[in-house]
Formats: structure tokens, C-alpha cells, sequence
């Protein structure tokens, strides 16, 4: 399987699953956060799209957390 098809397989896996339970954010941010976080492990070596998929999905939920938690925060202190 080429990069390309790959990327593409693992994107669709991931979008496709954020989609579906609701935790989709906004679209653009959303799809440069699932492409970055696919890139980086594609650097690391990693090519297998499920793996891909779900570790830029666990990527995007930890990050998602996090930005709930600072504007919780930010709230709480005025």
C-alpha cells in the first residue's frame, strides 16, 4: 500500500469514528489535527492505518480533554 493510500485509509478511519460517536469538532482544525497527528507517526515509522487512525483519534481526545479542562479553568478563576 502506498503513502498516499495509507494516509488516506487512516484519515477515513479516524474522521469516520469521531463522526459517529459525536466528537467531531470543527471540520478544518479537525482534519489538520488527524493529518499532523497521522504525520508524525508516519516519521516514526509507523504504517499500519488502523494504528494510525486510532492513535491520532486517542491524539484528538487527549487534546480535546485538555482544551476543556484550561477553558474550565479560565472560567472558574474570572
Amino acid at each position: 500500500m502506498s503513502i498516499r493510500c495509507t494516509v488516506e485509509s487512516a484519515f477515513f478511519i479516524a474522521w469516520t469514528c469521531l463522526e459517529q460517536s459525536g466528537e467531531l469538532g470543527p471540520p478544518d482544525e479537525t482534519a489538520n489535527f488527524i493529518l499532523d497527528a497521522i504525520e508524525a507517526q508516519l516519521r516514526t515509522g509507523e504504517r499500519r492505518p488502523l494504528m494510525l487512525a486510532n492513535r491520532a483519534i486517542d491524539a484528538y481526545r487527549r487534546q480535546r480533554a485538555q482544551s476543556r479542562l484550561s477553558a474550565e479553568r479560565q472560567i472558574r478563576l474570572g
